[in-house]
C-alpha cells in the first residue's frame, strides 16, 4: 500500500507554482486569502499537521509549540530568519525546524545599495517632486546629494549578505568596512578589500554609511542603541535591511528628526508595520514596505528550498537546512 501522504499547513500565500508543487507531493492546506494566521489557526494548524509552513509574521513561540499534537515533526520556514520560531523549544519536544538560507542573498544586497543611493542622492525627495508637478527646472543648488565614491561603509554583520554588499561597494569606490562577531579568514577579507573593526563603536563612530546586515538574535538586539546612534557622525547615514530591531527605532527618529544624523533607509522595523509614525514626516529617510527579498526568482527558489526540506525529512533524512539552537 502506499504510504500516507504529509498534512502540510501553510501560513500564507505564496507564489503558484510553489503552491502547486506542495499540491502535487503532499497533502497540503494552503491560505485562501494573504492575511497572517490568527493565533487560534496557527494553534489548530500544528495540533493537526504533520509539517508547518510559516513566515516571517506568525510568532511560533513556547506556548504555540505547547499545543502542538503529536503528528508536527517538521516546522519549514518560508524565510532564512528564524528569529520568530522557538527552535530550543521545537527541538526540545522533538519538532525539527529548518528554513531557507542563501537564496536572498543578491537580492537583499541590491536593495541595501539601492537604499543608500536612495537616501545619499536625495532620490525620493526628487521622485515627490516631479510626481506633484512642482518641478520648474534644472538648477545648479537643487537636490544636492553625496558622491558614493570614497566614502566609508560599515557594514554590520559579514555573512553572505554582508559580504555581498561589500563586493557592490566596493565597485561604486566605496572603502569597505565592517564589524563582525567573528574575523573573516583573511583571504576573503582581502578578496573583498574589507577592514575589520573589533570596536564596533570606533567603526560606528568613522563611517559615512552604517549597513545593518546582521541576524536578529538577543545579542542583536538594539545593537544600534541610543548611545551607539549618537556615536555616528552627523553626516553620516543608516540603512538596515535586516532587522528592525537590531536599531532603537525611536532613539533613531529623535536623533533623525533633530539632525543628529543625516538620513535613514529602512526596509525593516522594530514593531513591523507599527512604525514609529513620525519617520513618514522626515524627508531625509526613505522608508519600504520590508521589499528587501520581494524578487519572483527568490520567492520561488524559498519555496524549493521549502520543499527540499519537507521531501527529505519524508524520506527519513535530515532536511539540509535544519537549524538548531547552536546555529543561533
Amino acid at each position: 500500500m502506499p504510504r500516507e501522504r504529509l498534512s502540510v499547513v501553510v501560513t500564507r500565500r505564496l507564489p503558484e507554482q510553489v503552491e502547486s508543487r506542495l499540491a502535487e507531493l503532499f497533502d497540503v492546506r494552503l491560505r485562501s486569502d494573504d492575511s497572517p494566521m490568527t493565533r487560534e489557526e496557527l494553534a489548530e494548524a500544528v495540533k493537526s499537521a504533520d509539517v508547518l509552513v510559516p513566515t516571517v509574521t506568525d510568532q511560533i513561540d513556547a506556548g504555540l509549540i505547547a499545543q502542538a499534537g503529536d503528528r508536527l515533526k517538521l516546522i519549514a520556514n518560508y524565510g532564512a530568519g528564524v528569529d520568530h520560531i522557538d527552535v530550543a523549544t521545537a527541538r526540545q519536544r522533538g519538532v525539527l525546524v529548518s528554513n531557507t538560507p542563501g537564496v536572498l542573498t543578491d537580492d537583499t544586497a541590491d536593495m541595501t545599495i539601492a537604499l543608500i543611493l536612495a537616501v545619499t542622492r536625495r532620490i525620493p525627495e526628487g521622485l515627490a517632486v516631479m510626481q506633484r508637478g512642482e518641478w520648474s527646472g534644472w538648477a545648479p543648488t537643487a537636490f544636492l546629494g553625496g558622491r558614493l565614491g570614497g566614502r566609508r561603509l560599515g557594514i554590520l554583520g559579514m555573512g553572505r549578505i554582508g559580504q555581498a554588499v561589500a563586493r557592490r561597494a566596493a565597485a561604486f569606490g566605496m572603502q569597505v568596512h565592517y564589524h563582525n562577531r567573528r574575523r573573516l579568514r583573511p583571504e576573503i577579507e582581502e578578496s573583498l578589500g574589507a577592514t575589520w573593526w573589533e570596536s564596533l563603536d570606533q567603526m560606528v563612530s568613522r563611517m559615512d554609511i552604517i549597513s545593518v546586515n546582521c541576524p536578529s538574535t538577543p545579542s542583536t538586539f538594539h545593537l544600534m542603541n541610543a548611545r551607539r546612534l549618537k556615536l555616528m557622525k552627523p553626516t553620516a547615514v543608516i540603512v538596515n535591511t535586516s532587522r528592525g530591531e537590531v536599531i532603537d527605532e525611536n532613539a533613531l527618529t529623535r536623533m533623525l528628526r533633530a539632525g543628529e544624523i543625516a538620513g535613514a533607509g529602512l526596509d525593516v522595523f522594530e514593531h513591523g508595520a507599527a512604525f514609529n509614525p513620525r519617520l513618514r514626516e522626515l524627508d531625509n529617510v526613505v522608508l519600504l514596505p520590508h521589499m528587501g527579498s520581494a524578487t519572483v526568482e527568490g520567492r520561488i527558489e524559498m519555496g524549493e528550498k521549502v520543499i527540499i526540506n519537507i521531501k527529505t525529512f519524508e524520506d527519513g533524512h535530515r532536511p539540509p537546512d535544519q537549524v538548531v539552537p547552536s546555529m543561533l
